[in-house]
């Protein structure tokens, strides 16, 4: 048992924590980070689940980490960071069994000219599309993934655009993913390949505002790719911890409470007797749940804002399955042995009769998976002539039991070898990992649910985790939410990390002292 004071503690090592630890390093805070896991990096962790296979046992694929501001700004590329990328981005296998699956190849006329031969107006389409993204991705992304309310970023993308292109274009944004994929494309195979990126929410098709996450990922694949860190996902949190440089990160480092006195956040407890004092800030990377019903005294937190955290809602559970293969993939589509990614399963129609069975309570028959060939990413992650590679899919909504998630895995695999048979008799190891699994290995995944909460637009922006300023402020001075749960919600983009440790920094001086005035006014505003 030991009792230090620092400047800051950040609770949690994982992406989000890393990045606002580096950020209140940078600015010369004295920081610790205390995470319960043996080791950093929370969902972005990987091992050798098999010898000889790496496998990335959460996250897997960065196209956020490798466009985000947050991210980018950190320059892990110096601090021992090297991506990878397959080929092809990704690929969307329909059924019946493609055997001619679209695929994002690295160069956009390469892409448009393949989309041309589904439909020649898809090709200028695709090419359309890029380019409106390559005048607004800053400005965009900033409004994405920057604090809210977005104005600056806001207005940089109204005067690149103008006035009328942005009225269509924020139109566009809150089209559902159906209508979006329906309004830009003419094949199936265009639309397909906006509509797999979408799932990556947990969205439904004919929602609005569903489209939004297609777009992004669709157009990011196109420009950065989906890449890996070289080794394994463990190699981008050890760039991140390198990155964070005097923060000292301490792990089997379980907080249990944090004490609160005259309204503002004071030190932490660990399960193991230790207190941190903090002179300005914590930053809580774990999900709002964990902060605000086990780590928080009751009476930190306004009564009307305890009753709004009755109603969070998590993501849909996820099943996650890790195969090592002795031979590549034989896949009937041979144009998807060249993709990192793989969306799996369904076409249009049966994307929607998927999310279908999600909100209703039923085990998908034929789930709709994404699938990732990882020694195609990265040929160090299994020997030369195999294949590292894993798929995961969603329960449905409040079903987290084991003979669920194995039934589900099961068929996955039946999936799987309807579009590559003889996938299951090149698979020389495999492991499952279910929403138990999950939920016990970090549990910010409660559940099995990955994303901090959904994605849906009733728990966005404003609204996220709770309707409020949809900004890491919380109604305990100096304390601020850090993680997934936060706006802008989940992947691997630092941007809630980051935003939670400028807002710290800011608390300092005569315009800190007006923005805490403020931003707390509004807080009990919205909250009592």
């Amino acid at each position: 048992m030991s009792t230090t004071t620092v400047d800051a503690v950040v609770i949690g090592a994982g992406h989000n924590g890393l990045v606002a630890a580096a950020a209140l390093a940078d600015a010369g805070w004295d920081v610790v980070v205390l995470e319960a896991a043996p080791e950093p990096g929370g969902a972005v962790r990987s091992a050798e689940l098999v010898p000889g296979y790496t496998s990335d046992l959460f996250s897997a694929f960065y196209p956020l980490g490798a466009a985000s501001p947050a991210m980018t700004s950190l320059e892990l590329e110096r601090h021992g960071l090297r991506w990878c990328r397959a080929p092809a981005a990704y690929g969307h296998a329909r059924f019946p069994a493609d055997e001619d699956a679209p695929i994002v190849h690295a160069d956009v006329a390469d892409t448009a000219a393949a989309l041309s031969v589904y439909d020649r107006r898809d090709g200028d389409a695709w090419i359309a599309m890029f380019e409106q993204w390559t005048r607004i991705k800053k400005a965009l992304l900033d409004a994405f993934l920057g604090p809210f309310p977005p104005v600056r970023a806001g207005a940089s993308l109204a005067r690149t655009l103008g006035a009328a292109e942005t009225l269509r274009f924020a139109r566009f944004m809150a089209l559902p993913a159906r209508v979006m994929a329906h309004e830009a494309f003419h094949s199936s195979a265009a639309r397909c390949l906006l509509l797999g990126n979408a799932m990556h929410g947990d969205a439904p098709l004919e929602a609005a505002v569903s489209g939004a996450m297609g777009y992004l990922l669709t157009m990011m694949a196109q420009d950065v790719g989906f890449p890996v860190p070289e080794g394994g996902s463990s190699e981008l949190t050890a760039a991140l911890v390198r990155r964070a440089g005097t923060a000292e990160v301490r792990c089997n480092s379980e907080v249990t409470r944090i004490d609160v006195a005259g309204g503002r956040a004071r030190s932490v407890h660990t399960a193991s007797g230790d207190t941190v004092r903090v002179r300005r800030a914590i930053i809580a990377d774990v999900s709002a749940p964990i902060l605000y019903d086990k780590l928080l005294p009751d009476d930190a937190i306004p009564p009307r804002m305890r009753r709004d955290l009755e109603n969070f809602e998590w993501d849909t559970p996820v099943v996650k399955v890790n195969y090592a293969l002795d031979r590549p993939i034989p896949w009937r589509s041979k144009s998807l042995s060249q993709a990192g990614t793989v969306h799996l399963g369904a076409d249009d129609d049966g994307l929607l009769r998927w999310t279908t069975d999600l909100a209703t309570g039923v085990l998908p028959k034929r789930p709709f998976m994404l699938f990732g060939q990882m020694t195609t990413a990265d040929p160090t992650r299994s020997p030369s002539g195999t294949e590292s590679a894993w798929a995961y899919t969603h329960l449905p909504r409040g079903i987290v039991d084991n003979a669920s998630a194995d039934t589900i895995a099961e068929r996955v695999g039946d999936v799987l070898e309807e579009h590559a048979p003889g996938f299951a008799a090149s698979i020389v190891g495999q492991a499952v990992q279910r929403p138990s699994d999950l939920s016990a290995a970090n549990s910010s995944l409660y559940g099995g649910a990955v994303n901090g909460g959904t994605a849906q637009l009733h728990q966005q922006l404003i609204f996220r985790p709770t309707p409020g300023l949809g900004r890491p402020e919380t109604p305990v001075e100096g304390l601020f939410l850090g993680s997934s749960s936060a706006h802008p919600g989940g992947g691997v983009h630092g941007a809630g990390g980051m935003n939670a440790a400028r807002a710290a920094l800011r608390q300092r001086g005569v315009l800190g002292a007006v923005r805490k005035k403020v931003t707390s006014s509004l807080l009990e505003l919205v909250t009592r």
